[in-house]
């Protein structure tokens, strides 16, 4: 049986919108975020996608998303192995500082992580999940740092700038995943 994991980005938050860093600090929801989450929950019900298993990372703005996603209606597991990429001490600052990409291991020598690291704990934890024998219909929520490292190091095509709520569908087989699908929800009824 096929084994698909949907691996999704958090909804925004008021980092997001006042232009912070935010790596492993973390930030509440928006108002707009909450119903970009419960729009992209959609998705779901509308492919009548069944999904058996649950993820999110240990942030807030991860889980949040989760549950308003299922209804609070599916149980799910938090994993440190899928937060965000540690941007060390620019965490909280103003976007404008970040560096060009790619950043690499710029990050390092301010206490953050190396690209390759992120990607690395990314692959492994989402595989772990994948192998277990039950696990066919997936949803991870995590971060689009840690996402965009995910998708690199399977040499897997880049989204665009990768937005709130976006949605990877991806296939898992053989140790290997394959990006099938990229959904990024219509938000136009929002006005915004």
């Amino acid at each position: 049986m096929e084994k698909i994991l949907y691996l999704m980005r958090h909804g925004q938050t008021l980092f997001n919108l006042e232009n912070k860093i935010q790596g492993w600090c973390d930030s509440p929801l928006t108002e707009l975020g909450i119903a970009q989450a419960k729009i992209a929950g959609r998705y779901f019900t509308d492919n009548k996608i069944k999904l058996d298993h649950c993820y999110a990372s240990t942030s807030e703005r991860a889980c949040d998303t989760l549950e308003l996603v299922t209804g609070g209606r599916l149980p799910y597991a938090r994993l440190k192995g899928i937060k965000e990429w540690n941007f060390g001490r620019f965490e909280g600052m103003d976007d404008f500082l970040n560096p060009p990409l790619p950043y690499r291991d710029f990050f390092v020598k301010y206490g953050g992580e190396d690209q390759e690291a992120v990607s690395k704990r990314m692959a492994q934890t989402l595989s772990q999940v994948m192998e277990q024998e039950d696990h066919y219909s997936v949803l991870a929520v995590s971060h689009g740092g840690a996402m965009a490292c995910f998708l690199r190091y399977y040499k897997q095509p880049l989204p665009h700038g990768m937005k709130n709520c976006t949605i990877l569908k991806l296939k898992y087989e053989d140790g290997q995943f394959t990006l099938l699908d990229c959904f990024e929800p219509d938000f136009s009824a929002l006005g915004k």
